[in-house]
C-alpha cells in the first residue's frame, strides 16, 4: 500500500481579514494544510474549519517562524486597514510597522530556515502607482510619490529581501476588493440601500476593483506554478480587467440594488473626515492586470455589472 503525501503547508498572516478568512477555506478544499498566525492566545471567531492556528506576531520574532521550514508558501496579508481613519503621525507608523517590519520579520525568517518556502506571495495594494488620472498603469508601471506609494514600495522591498533565500516572492498589489462581507462595499451599501448613495468623489476618476472570488483565486494562481522562469514573481495587480470610473461604479450599483445613485459625496468632506486617508477611498488609477492576462488566468468576473449581480441576487 503507498502511503498518501502529506499536505502541502501554506504559512497565513491575515487569515481573519476579508480576503485572508475566504482563502484559507478554499486552501483547505485544495488539500492543504493551513497554519494561521494570530495574536489571540484562542482561535479567532468563526474560525474557518480545517485551520491550525498558532500565536505570535508577525512584526516580532518569535516561535511562529519555525512553521515557515518545509511549507510550501507563505501569503502575507497582515496589516492595519489603509483606511481605518484619519493619517495621524501616529497611525501613519503603526500602518507602516504592520506592513514593513512584518514582511521584514518574514523575510527573514525565511533566511533563517534550513528549509525556506517555495514561495512567498505578499500583499501590497495598487496605491503603489499613486493617483495618475488617465494613464494606463501595469505591473511595470513607476510608482508614486505619495504616502501610500511610498508605504507600497518599503512594504515591497521588505517582502523582496525573502528573494536571497531562494524564496520566490509575488508582490499581490490589492485593488477594492468588492465583498458583502467587509470592505469598502459593506462601508457605502447602507446609504444605497436608503436611496442616499454616488460616486465618492470626484466621478471620472478610476476605480480598480475586483470580485473577492477572482481575488481569492489570483492569490492561490500565483502559488499554483513549478519552480521556472514563468512562475509570477514580483508585482501582480489583482484587479479585474475592466476599468470604471467612480461614477460607472455607482451608478452599477444603484442598479443592481435598484435604488437611485444621485447624491455625489465630494471630496472636500471626505478630506474633512478622514484627512489624507480619503484619498485611498478615490485612488484615481486605471489599473490592468497585465501579467495574468499574459500568463491566461481567466477572470470570472471580467465587468462590473456582472460582479455586483452576483454578490447581490434578486
Amino acid at each position: 500500500m503507498v502511503a498518501a503525501e502529506p499536505a502541502r503547508r501554506v504559512f497565513v498572516t491575515g487569515a481573519t481579514g476579508l480576503v485572508g478568512s475566504r482563502l484559507c477555506r478554499e486552501l483547505v478544499s485544495s488539500g492543504r494544510e493551513v497554519v494561521a498566525l494570530s495574536r489571540r492566545s484562542m482561535p479567532p471567531v468563526n474560525s474557518p474549519s480545517g485551520v491550525r492556528w498558532v500565536r505570535g506576531d508577525v512584526t516580532s520574532p518569535g516561535d511562529w517562524s519555525a512553521e515557515l521550514a518545509g511549507a510550501e508558501a507563505v501569503i502575507h496579508l497582515a496589516g492595519e486597514p489603509i483606511a481605518g481613519g484619519r493619517w495621524t503621525r501616529s497611525r501613519r507608523e503603526r500602518l507602516a510597522a504592520s506592513r514593513v517590519e512584518g514582511a521584514r520579520c518574514i523575510a527573514a525568517a525565511c533566511a533563517a530556515s534550513e528549509r525556506p518556502p517555495r514561495v512567498l506571495a505578499s500583499a501590497s495594494a495598487c496605491g503603489y502607482y499613486g493617483p495618475a488620472g488617465e494613464r494606463r498603469l501595469d505591473e511595470n508601471s513607476p510608482a508614486g510619490e505619495d504616502f501610500l506609494a511610498r508605504l507600497c514600495i518599503n512594504w515591497e522591498a521588505a517582502a523582496r529581501a525573502a528573494e536571497s533565500s531562494g524564496v520566490r516572492v509575488v508582490a499581490l498589489r490589492f485593488g477594492v476588493v468588492l465583498s458583502r462581507r467587509g470592505g469598502a462595499l459593506a462601508r457605502i451599501l447602507p446609504a444605497f440601500r436608503l436611496g442616499l448613495g454616488g460616486p465618492i468623489g470626484p466621478g471620472e476618476r478610476f476605480f480598480p476593483w475586483i470580485h473577492e472570488d477572482d481575488a481569492v483565486r489570483l492569490v492561490c494562481w500565483s502559488l499554483d506554478w513549478d519552480e521556472c522562469e514563468t512562475a509570477p514573481h514580483g508585482p501582480l495587480n489583482l484587479v479585474a480587467p475592466t476599468a470604471v470610473r467612480m461614477r460607472e461604479f455607482a451608478q452599477e450599483l444603484g442598479r443592481v440594488l435598484r435604488r437611485p445613485a444621485w447624491l455625489p459625496l465630494p471630496l472636500p468632506l471626505l478630506h474633512l473626515a478622514l484627512g489624507q486617508a480619503a484619498e485611498a477611498l478615490v485612488p484615481g488609477q486605471r489599473v490592468a492586470p497585465r501579467h495574468a492576462l499574459a500568463a491566461g488566468f481567466c477572470f470570472r468576473f471580467e465587468s462590473l455589472r456582472p460582479a455586483l449581480e452576483a454578490l447581490f441576487p434578486h
